[in-house]
């Protein structure tokens, strides 16, 4: 298992981007601050009051720890299946993800140095893309021509 008490060096293959400083810490108050305020969010919020019961908020705020945890620093942490979560959402749409990808990018570049913000940025949309093409596939929707989501600019 991967030592998370100390930053990890990451790079993006991809992007070349560097996450360099990225740590446990961190995690959780981007987390913390993120799903605060997506929950009160207009669009997105009442998605996860639906889905996700008050009293089973808090060990969900962990989950999403541990896969982001998991994701970024390497620590296996999270066995779990997110997407087949998220296929089960029947009002999941694109203003949905945009939202979501919206108050993320949001949340990463208010706390994160920018290389880390940059870095776990497009982490996140490249999953939340994949996300709502599985969706729409689950739906037995057309996604061979579907345009990567356009970023929502927030007031």
């Amino acid at each position: 298992m991967a030592d998370t008490a100390r930053p990890v060096p990451l790079t993006s293959p991809r992007t070349g981007l560097s996450a360099d400083g990225l740590d446990e810490k961190m995690i959780r108050a981007v987390v913390d601050r993120f799903y605060a305020e997506a929950r009160q969010d207009p669009v997105i919020g009442p998605v996860f009051k639906d889905a996700v019961p008050d009293e089973r908020w808090g060990a969900h705020l962990d989950t999403i720890v541990d896969f982001w945890s998991s994701m970024l620093l390497g620590s296996r942490r999270y066995e779990g299946r997110p997407l087949r979560k998220h296929l089960m959402l029947p009002a999941l749409e694109d203003a949905h993800f945009q939202r979501w990808l919206a108050l993320f990018r949001r949340t990463v570049e208010e706390l994160c140095p920018p290389a880390v913000a940059a870095f776990w940025a497009d982490r996140s949309e490249r999953i939340g893309n994949s996300f709502r093409i599985s969706v729409r596939m689950h739906r037995g929707e057309e996604v061979t021509q579907l345009a990567p989501l356009e970023r929502e600019t927030l007031p």
